[in-house]
């Protein structure tokens, strides 16, 4: 993997498990969108809660990539994994969408019309 990958949990017992899980996750985006992402940084969280309040569990995505940060955050009330399953998509999406942006900005050059008309 070319991007560098910082993983953090907070509030939650240590897991080789979902640290694997997650550098998994990060290994695809980074084999679909190969030179895009620099770093990345993983935190898995479970804040303490009230009673009454979902969200026991947040994740959050922080990407570096050329000209651009994405950052994606996701949280579920039962269960970190399908968090991260929703953060990874959610990012592929971000991915996506900066992939394309930016090759339409590498292509758009040299075919404006005053460069035509030179």
């Amino acid at each position: 993997m070319a991007a560098q990958v910082q993983v953090t949990m907070r509030g939650l017992q240590q897991s080789e498990a979902l640290e694997q899980r997650i550098r998994e996750g990060i290994d695809k985006l980074d084999a679909l969108f190969p030179g895009v992402i620099v770093k990345c940084h993983v935190v898995a969280e479970q804040p303490h809660h009230h009673q009454h309040q979902g969200g026991q569990f947040v994740l959050r995505l922080d990407f570096s990539v050329p000209g651009k940060d994405i950052v994606v955050n996701r949280d579920h009330s039962e269960d970190i994994y399908v968090a991260l399953r929703d953060a990874l998509s959610a990012a592929r999406r971000q991915l996506e969408q900066h992939a394309r942006l930016r090759a339409r900005k590498t292509h758009g050059r040299g075919t404006s019309r005053e460069d035509a008309n030179g």
